[in-house]
């Protein structure tokens, strides 16, 4: 049998404290989202005109959504063909390096 260890992570957004479930090879990633979110939200709240943290949260992803749909629609790059590319990309130089190990 076979047990999977659900490991979490405390993060801290817009002064709150919660406790999130996060594999450990994706917490770079979260701490990532978190800081962009949180930065996100501390700018709607600064600019002082919504005061609630509900209102804050819905503008922040529909900010956040917003630039992802723009990312992935034609006005920027889409993401996902992007690493797909940089993936390619550096199993080609593993590949070369590799053979140049051989030669030495």
């Amino acid at each position: 049998m076979i047990t999977e260890k659900i490991n979490t992570l405390d993060v801290t957004i817009l002064d709150r404290e919660f406790r999130v479930a996060c594999p450990n090879e994706e917490r770079a990633e979260l701490l990532d989202a978190v800081a962009y979110l949180d930065k996100n939200m501390r700018e709607i709240r600064d600019a002082g005109k919504i005061t609630s943290i509900e209102r804050i949260a819905i503008m922040a992803a529909l900010n956040i959504a917003h630039e992802l749909l723009t990312t992935r629609l034609g006005n920027g790059f889409d993401m996902s063909d992007f690493k797909r590319r940089m993936e390619s990309m550096q199993a080609a130089i593993d590949t070369v390096l590799a053979d140049q190990d051989e030669l030495f």
